[in-house]
């Protein structure tokens, strides 16, 4: 098992790798690339789906309207951005905020791959649509928000996207009581580890 430091200096490199990286034709009109941030021993790590406008000219990930909601949410569950890690599926910017390409995904995979070996969360929490589907493809993020999935040996929490939740009030209700959920569903996972049965944990709701 890595220790914190030898964790930092894998992220260091991988964020070095992703800034000089000119893959994708995003390189050509990005601004900064996003590699991510966070705890690099983080129990939950957020996955998005590509960097907007605010986060292509800071170079950090979720600081716009919908990361201040991501913010205050992590603080309702005495949480902090510092101690969670924050990433996103691919690393810079596609133009006018179109969904990323296929073949832009397939060249970013193998980093995000590394951010989740190298941080080895308990839970990723992929954030909308977009993100539950690069995880859990073909599925509805408005049927399996809210539910640990078991992914290939990982555990998965989808939620729906803050900028949605800041576009209609029962996404935000639904996006804060999946929230207050997670300390209950980072513990059950816990046990598990632990040996404790709690029968099929492939698919569970927490309520």
């Amino acid at each position: 098992m890595l220790d914190d430091g030898s964790k930092q200096n894998l992220l260091n490199n991988l964020s070095l790798d992703i800034e000089r990286c000119v893959k994708c034709e995003l390189s050509c009109s990005r601004t900064f690339a996003v590699p991510g941030s966070g705890a690099t021993s983080s129990t939950l790590m957020f996955v998005g789906e590509a960097p907007g406008h605010n986060e292509d000219i800071s170079g950090e990930p979720f600081v716009g309207s919908a990361g201040k909601l991501l913010t205050s949410l992590l603080n309702e569950i005495q949480m902090s951005r510092e101690s969670v890690y924050i990433t996103n599926i691919v690393k810079c910017r596609p133009p006018n905020n179109r969904d990323p390409h296929p073949n832009e995904i397939t060249l970013c995979e193998p980093y995000l791959d590394a951010q989740i070996s190298i941080v080895d969360p308990v839970l990723i929490l992929p954030l909308g649509r977009f993100a539950m589907n690069y995880f859990i493809p073909g599925e509805s993020i408005t049927r399996i928000s809210g539910t640990v999935q078991k992914i290939q040996g990982r555990y998965v929490y989808p939620l729906l996207h803050p900028a949605a939740a800041l576009r209609r009030t029962e996404y935000k209700q639904r996006l804060r009581n999946d929230f207050l959920n997670i300390p209950s569903a980072v513990d059950r996972i816990s046990l598990l580890s632990e040996g404790m049965d709690f029968g099929s944990f492939d698919q569970m709701r927490l309520t």
